[in-house]
């Protein structure tokens, strides 16, 4: 009987590989009904369009061999790349991650879970994951509950007239290295990830000048100086961000049940966390997050109470 019962709640690997696709279209969906609010109402045939290209974003725009030796091949290769790159943010780590904790950059917060985040400016649904989880995520990371793990990626920037991407994140990674308070960066993505700021892609993208940019950045926090130079147009990062976008992609350890990797793609831990398991939990964003983490809602930001899954502990299976 108790054997009956543990297989029924057993998820299948095609139950999981179905939920985490609904859970990608999910995230597009949502994306794209907030754009088509900010659209000319009777444009019909513009909405389509927004909504494709919504879906666009968040399924998997290159696929990776699902064979595990040639993966591991491509990422050695793509790391090599990426050391060898000239300019190199001092505070990236050398997986081209940015941690960030309640204490800055580079000072882990000990015995709490690093969470995770591989983003880029254009994707929707890494703006739907920033607008639904990143306030819960900050909250924490200042009440010393967990360490942030930053990953810029630019594979999107082609889907811009004027280099969008590029510029996006090269201005995230100048404010990195050039103010002291992590909490302006994470104010200037949930500026630029912001429903009435993110431009379309595509056909759906309108041109946004670097002095929007700046604005986004200096009511972040970030002073007009260190703002004013993080879009000045020289982007010396940009050979590193593209040289660390291609390393990302070919690790193994990001795929997804697809065999390949996706935007938004998080980890608890250094685990790969499948969206797909909000959906299977029918649970929200932030619930199935903390869920796994092992933290009560009522004790966000509370300091001195921390998730029981510490440092070291994968993240607790929310679906079964």
């Amino acid at each position: 009987m108790a054997n009956s019962k543990r297989q029924t709640k057993r998820v299948t690997r095609a139950e999981r590989r179905a939920a985490e696709e609904a859970a990608q279209k999910a995230l597009a969906e949502q994306a794209a009904k907030e754009r088509k609010q900010q659209t000319i109402i009777g444009i019909i045939v513009v909405a389509i369009v927004v909504a494709l290209v919504a879906v666009i974003g968040v399924v998997v725009w290159r696929n990776v061999t699902k064979s595990s030796d040639t993966s591991s091949a491509n990422a050695d290769a793509a790391y090599s790349t990426l050391q060898s790159v000239k300019t190199k943010p001092a505070k990236a780590d050398d997986k081209a991650g940015f941690l960030i904790s309640k204490d800055g950059y580079g000072k882990k917060t000990a015995n709490v879970p690093t969470v995770g985040i591989y983003m880029e400016p254009l994707c929707p649904g890494c703006a739907s994951v920033n607008r639904q989880l990143d306030p819960t995520l900050v909250k924490m990371m200042n009440a010393g509950q967990l360490n942030l793990d930053l990953h810029f990626l630019n594979f999107q920037d082609n889907k811009s007239s004027d280099n969008y991407s590029n510029r996006a994140f090269n201005g995230a990674i100048y404010i990195a290295e050039h103010d002291d308070d992590p909490n302006h960066l994470m104010n200037y993505l949930s500026n630029i990830y912001a429903e009435d700021f993110q431009p379309g892609e595509l056909t759906n993208y309108v041109p946004v000048k670097n002095s929007k940019l700046q604005a986004q950045a200096e009511k972040a926090g970030v002073s007009k100086e260190v703002a004013k130079a993080a879009f000045s147009g020289k982007n010396e990062y940009v050979e590193w961000l593209s040289a660390s976008n291609d390393y990302t992609i070919a690790r193994p350890e990001l795929f997804s049940s697809s065999g390949s990797f996706s935007s938004p793609t998080l980890t608890i831990n250094n685990t790969y966390w499948p969206l797909s398991n909000i959906s299977l939990a029918n649970t929200t964003m932030v619930d199935g997050f903390l869920k796994a983490v092992g933290l009560k809602s009522d004790q966000v930001g509370v300091a001195g109470k921390l998730p029981s899954i510490g440092a070291s502990k994968k993240p607790i299976d929310i679906t079964a």
